[in-house]
């Protein structure tokens, strides 16, 4: 029904992911932003309201703050009030405003490494002191240093930003580790903010995203959660994404910081949210599948190559490259010169690594890890 192997050619769109090699061959598995057409739903419920001719201001419609609800309980069993959606237009957004909106100047905000940039960056755009914590390596696991991060909090700290599941490493933490989480939070008194943007991307079987709100009422009345269907449908350049903030107190230090700086999200933003929640479940759980196989060509296709190892990650269609034993200085920089543009783990805070989106084509994923092969074959002469 949806064919998830047919290739778009993106050139000359205005995409962010490919224009960046403009001119070059070279293969783009960089951020995260899949290479697959939206869902037919949403591509039709785009074109309907476009035809309309009418682009008003507007605002989240019922529907679709109530299909949201639903959803949440029936995949998670967690049951949100209305009044607790805070719409934003990206998560990003999100992640900036909570800064901005927990402790005060020169407090501090806690992450774990590595992480998606956004988070090293937000606390100090917020005149905030940034605090990271590396996460550990275990076999076939990155695990929270819970050790270390007793060690690492002090009297100052005031916010906790995790990332669940985890980018770069598509570890989907278990109750246990987010318990764990919580209990660390109201001990030490932190609001934790959760970027959940990925919750829908599990792909190991048997495994299942908790929402950390939704282990009890406690840990909600501190927690902000953010969510946003851009990355499962694929729809980023819709900016629609939202928060869930149960408590009255801090949802209202969060709109405050918003006051007069965050823009409300656009019409089609809501249009394809709706689709996509309501009506693309088909397509979904299709996706799910190709993300699977995809993955798993991956891990074979990288589990081979001189110098690199890789973790099997549960979610995302993200996997995690260890590339020091390769020697590479430049490590992203390498394969670019190979024709594969993948992230630099400079950027999440671990030099050595790097990140590779397989939300593509299998054809071109096939193509991309034969160039990789290559380039390390022959670096190793």
């Amino acid at each position: 029904m949806f064919d998830f192997d047919r290739i778009s050619d993106r050139h000359g769109t205005g995409s962010l992911k490919w224009d960046r090699y403009a001119g070059r061959d070279v293969l783009p598995l960089w951020v995260a932003d899949m290479d697959f057409s939206a869902p037919p739903a949403v591509l039709d419920a785009l074109q309907q309201r476009a035809a309309h001719g009418i682009f008003g201001y507007t605002h989240a419609p019922t529907e679709l703050v109530e299909v949201i609800r639903e959803r949440l309980w029936q995949r998670y069993h967690w049951r949100v009030e209305a009044e607790t959606l805070v719409w934003l237009p990206g998560l990003v957004v999100g992640i900036n405003v909570a800064c901005r909106a927990v402790g005060g100047t020169g407090s501090e905000v806690l992450t774990m490494t590595p992480i998606y940039p956004p988070f090293l960056s937000a606390p100090g755009l917020s005149e905030r002191t940034l605090v990271t914590i590396p996460m550990v390596q275990e076999g076939a696991q990155w695990l929270i240093d819970f050790d270390a991060m007793e060690k690492a909090v002090t009297p100052a700290a005031r916010l906790l930003l995790l990332c669940s599941p985890q980018n770069p490493t598509g570890r989907v933490f278990t109750r246990k580790e987010l318990e764990q989480l919580a209990d660390f939070c109201q001990r030490h008194n932190l609001v934790l903010c959760s970027d959940e943007i990925h919750c829908d991307l599990v792909l190991e079987p048997g495994i299942e995203h908790i929402p950390t709100a939704s282990l009890d009422a406690d840990v909600a009345a501190r927690t902000i959660t953010l969510m946003a269907p851009s990355k499962t449908f694929n729809l980023p350049g819709l900016n629609c994404a939202f928060a869930i903030i149960p408590d009255a107190g801090l949802r209202g230090r969060f709109q405050r910081a918003m006051a007069g700086i965050v823009p409300y999200v656009n019409l089609f933003g809501y249009v394809g949210a709706l689709a996509a929640y309501r009506d693309s479940g088909d397509w979904h759980a299709a996706l799910l599948d190709y993300l699977r196989d995809n993955r798993n060509l991956v891990l074979d296709a990288v589990a081979a190559m001189p110098g690199l190892q890789v973790t099997r990650g549960e979610a995302t269609y993200l996997t995690w490259i260890d590339a020091r034993s390769t020697g590479l200085e430049d490590p992203a920089g390498f394969f670019e010169q190979a024709g594969v543009g993948l992230s630099d783990g400079r950027e999440f805070g671990a030099p050595g690594f790097v990140r590779l989106n397989f939300g593509c084509p299998r054809v071109v994923l096939q193509q991309a890890l034969e160039r990789m092969r290559k380039a390390l074959v022959a670096n190793c002469r």
